[in-house]
């Protein structure tokens, strides 16, 4: 059963197609007055996948943040497509608004093949279902904002995953000073999806950029965007897809930064299924500035 903020998320990806290789998608708010990164991702890696030929597996994205883009209209997708190889294909999309590029992906596809295999172990990490909901975490903190209405943007804008850290995330841990660089999230959806991979793989796009940058935050002792103590935004966003994963059932965010100067934050990931496999590795820099005060 799939719950209607879900629905409301499948629908956002479900893209209209207007030309062989163009694509147009809505688009909504995220917790700030701009579209969330991670949407126009995934709904570029949905254009990318629908002139795929069947039974090739989309195995990385590399894309970069051109400009904000506007919630408040739709956003085309031109896909060009680079290249059809015996077992690989090459898809690049330009996603743009009012006339611009906002976005940039390039994405690659595989047909199944056997290979050498080896893993990073999975790290530990509790139980997810031991960890408090995002409802649980949030309502008793709702003070700690200057903004009054953002716990319920967040929980609105998160409604649709099952989103739980395993420790406090940057918003309760900032008052304790800086930490070490590394965060786990456990995530699923938050209903049943259709066994069509592309769409598992575009959702796990679309969570991987809520949390990544946390960890340079924690290293620094910031809260984040919501408690006005930095501003940021993504740059640049690479993913590789290693083995099939449902995006239903639990998956571990383990993330971590290596580094962070120049008012740039490096925040590296790799998503586990709960029984241990290797899924996805994730690489994120982003913007990260501190407010000037005067």
């Amino acid at each position: 059963m799939t719950n209607t903020s879900l629905q409301s998320l499948l629908d956002l990806l479900d893209l209209e197609r207007i030309e062989q290789d163009i694509f147009r998608g809505a688009s909504r708010s995220a917790v700030v007055p701009r579209v969330f990164g991670g949407q126009v991702a995934a709904q570029a890696l949905v254009a990318a996948g629908r002139t795929v030929p069947e039974g090739r597996d989309a195995h990385s994205l590399h894309a970069y943040f051109l400009r904000m883009g506007d919630p408040g209209a739709p956003i085309v997708y031109q896909v060009d497509r680079i290249r059809d190889g015996r077992s690989f294909t090459t898809r690049r999309v330009v996603a743009v608004q009012h006339g611009q590029p906002i976005f940039h992906l390039s994405a690659s596809f595989q047909t199944y093949e056997e290979g050498l295999e080896h893993q990073e172990p999975m790290p530990a990490a509790p139980d997810p279902e031991s960890l408090p909901t995002g409802e649980e975490l949030l309502r008793p903190h709702a003070g700690l904002f200057p903004d009054p209405t953002v716990v319920d943007r967040l929980l609105e804008a998160r409604a649709a995953v099952d989103l739980r850290y395993v420790d406090e995330p940057p918003f309760l841990a900032h008052e304790r000073g800086p930490r070490e660089a590394r965060s786990q999230v456990w995530f699923r959806t938050n209903g049943k999806l259709a066994d069509d991979p592309l769409l598992h793989v575009c959702l796990a796009t679309y969570v991987s950029d809520m949390t990544l940058l946390d960890s340079v935050l924690l290293a620094h002792g910031r809260g984040g965007w919501a408690l006005g103590d930095v501003v940021g935004a993504s740059l640049d966003h690479a993913m590789w897809f290693h083995r099939p994963f449902r995006a239903d059932e639990w998956l571990l965010y383990d993330q971590q930064s290596p580094s962070a100067s120049g008012g740039r934050g490096l925040g590296t990931a790799r998503i586990y299924t709960q029984d241990g496999r290797l899924a996805v590795s994730v690489i994120q820099e982003g913007l990260v500035r501190v407010p000037r005060t005067s």
